[in-house]
């Protein structure tokens, strides 16, 4: 990595706990400005005041949004740019694992809303940016669990088969083909965009009550850490040349094939045309 990008500016969504917080505190560690995305103030703050602790840098900038609300998500693109005169790095790590089905403040199924129209909203309104700070990346936390799923363009928002592993799966997939998508719009010598798999993580992601948080506790002591999961992120954050990574799904810091289904060009096109729609772009 460059010395440029070394003392850059990285905005880590969903930083407060778990995957985001310590590549928020990978990349402070390095010498990277970090902004840490949260939605609790308590939490957020804290967060801020663990990275600062423990990487030794004082560059560490919070900013608060609800994910599930695309206001929220516009009125955080607006604070960022007004507060970042560059940014070089956006980790779209922000996500839910929801028990039940729920819409969100703008009437989409809550899983969908959260971990694709809020990352993709959060990405297109600070582009411009990124192009103007180049070289820049864009990474974007996808799962394994995308693999076996299907999206029907036309059923995205409320889906009539909806069950919890589902909605997340489908979610991960929109990740993946939303990447491809954005990788075929940007010029990969000013904006790299990439996804990744960040491992079973034993995050807080599953406790969310009943049997789902009883299975999640049972598999935990299998899982690997937070602090592990961060490195793929931080890996495609800092690698010096980025380029080889492009549109390209990473497992352990490597290229790896997604389901046959991530790789429609034609799907990816589709999905933000409708995702553009939803999101007013």
């Amino acid at each position: 990595m460059n010395e440029r990008s070394a003392l850059g500016v990285a905005v880590v969504t969903g930083a407060s706990s778990g995957i985001g917080l310590h590549t928020a505190l990978g990349l402070a560690r390095i010498g990277m400005k970090v902004v840490i995305t949260g939605r609790d103030r308590g939490r957020t703050e804290e967060a801020r005041r663990l990275v600062i602790e423990r990487s030794g840098s004082a560059r560490v900038d919070i900013v608060l949004a609800d994910f599930s609300r695309l206001a929220e998500v516009r009125r955080l693109a607006e604070e960022i740019l007004d507060r970042h005169d560059r940014l070089d790095v956006l980790i779209n790590n922000a996500g839910l694992f929801a028990p039940h089905y729920r819409l969100s403040a703008d009437g989409f199924e809550l899983t969908f809303a959260v971990n694709h129209l809020a990352p993709f909203l959060l990405t297109n309104l600070l582009l411009e940016r990124f192009e103007a700070s180049a070289p820049a990346r864009i990474v974007t936390v996808a799962s394994e669990a995308h693999r076996r799923n299907r999206i029907d363009i036309d059923d995205l928002t409320r889906p009539g088969d909806w069950t919890m592993m589902r909605a997340y799966g489908r979610s991960k997939l929109c990740n993946i083909l939303f990447t491809r998508e954005l990788a075929s719009r940007v010029d990969p010598g000013e904006v790299v965009a990439v996804c990744l798999h960040p491992g079973m993580v034993a995050t807080g992601i599953g406790q969310r009550g009943g049997l789902v948080e009883l299975g999640w506790r049972v598999a935990k002591p299998f899982m690997i850490s937070p602090e592990k999961g961060a490195e793929s992120s931080i890996f495609l954050a800092t690698v010096p040349d980025p380029r080889p990574f492009h549109g390209g799904y990473v497992i352990r810091k490597t290229l790896a094939q997604p389901d046959p289904l991530a790789l429609d060009d034609g799907l990816a096109r589709r999905l933000w045309e409708e995702s553009a729609r939803l999101v007013g772009l």
